[in-house]
């Protein structure tokens, strides 16, 4: 037992020293996130916006600001998320190759990347809800974090994957950028006519996006909901599990053949020199 607890602390502190190595993306949790929210907030107009919540049935007329604002958190987090997740992905894709090879546990480096993940989404998700209460009052705070945190697991899992699978950088990051604003821009019915569509029920952040609008403007529990965000979560952790046991097992697949050991035949050894002692050499000088 003690034994699997080293391994994993191991991993997890390498992980969290990859994303410690990524300055970008602190800068974008530190700025990215409160102006992005608070943009969204102050740019879009008051006016009430006639809606009916789907996760309550409620019929809801929040002001059109605060509604984009939860949109705006919503992208802002699932964006920083996937984006931390897939460059660490990408960039550690090497050395977790070197470390199957060598014999590391691929369970204790999938569990230190769903452990660093779980961290990530956390911070950013206690962050954004901060930045979000300093801008107006959501009426259920806790439940926004929730659904902010579980929307991160979905991106973060889908940037594993995107770092797993993908063999540039560029087509991660237009993958999730562009995932995350389709996904977000359609379920807004500030920005979308067609946000009550029955079709929005199918895309990766539908869970939480009706979770967090319930948190702002209903004071109704959403269990379902958010249980459907975790599913989303599972599915996008079930495509980054295999992508990563594709990735390691290619690796060790076409790893160089180790050099032969004490036990191989006697074919595969070098032929060995014979040279004369020294006493032989001697006695042939004389005879000759």
């Amino acid at each position: 037992m003690r034994f699997h607890l080293t391994r994993f602390a191991v991993a997890t502190r390498f992980t969290l020293l990859e994303h410690g190595r990524n300055r970008f993306a602190m800068v974008l949790v530190i700025l990215f996130v409160p102006v992005w929210t608070i943009l969204a907030y102050l740019a879009m107009p008051d006016t009430p916006a006639r809606m009916r919540l789907r996760a309550t049935g409620e019929a809801l007329t929040p002001h059109g600001n605060e509604l984009t604002a939860i949109s705006g958190a919503l992208n802002a987090v699932t964006l920083i998320t996937g984006f931390m997740m897939f460059a660490a992905t990408f960039s550690g894709s090497g050395f977790d190759r070197r470390l199957a090879m060598a014999g590391y546990p691929r369970a204790h480096l999938v569990l230190a990347k769903v452990t660093a993940l779980a961290l990530v989404s956390a911070a950013v998700a206690a962050y954004a809800t901060a930045i979000t209460c300093l801008a107006w009052t959501p009426r259920q705070p806790l439940l926004l974090a929730a659904s902010l945190f579980c929307a991160g697991l979905t991106y973060g899992a889908l940037g594993v994957g995107f770092g797993s699978l993908l063999r540039w950088e560029a087509e991660g990051m237009f993958a999730i950028v562009m995932t995350s604003i389709i996904d977000l821009a359609l379920q807004n019915p500030i920005t979308s006519s067609g946000a009550d569509h029955p079709v929005m029920r199918y895309l990766p952040s539908y869970g939480g996006m009706q979770t967090s609008t319930a948190a702002g403007f209903s004071t109704s529990p959403v269990p379902g909901h958010l249980a459907i965000q975790l599913t989303w979560f599972g599915l996008a952790a079930l495509v980054a599990l295999l992508g990563f046991h594709r990735s390691t097992r290619n690796c060790l697949s076409t790893a160089p053949t180790p050099p032969p050991g004490p036990g191989s035949s006697k074919a595969d050894l070098p032929a060995l020199r014979h040279t004369a002692s020294p006493s032989a050499t001697a006695s042939d000088t004389k005879a000759h």
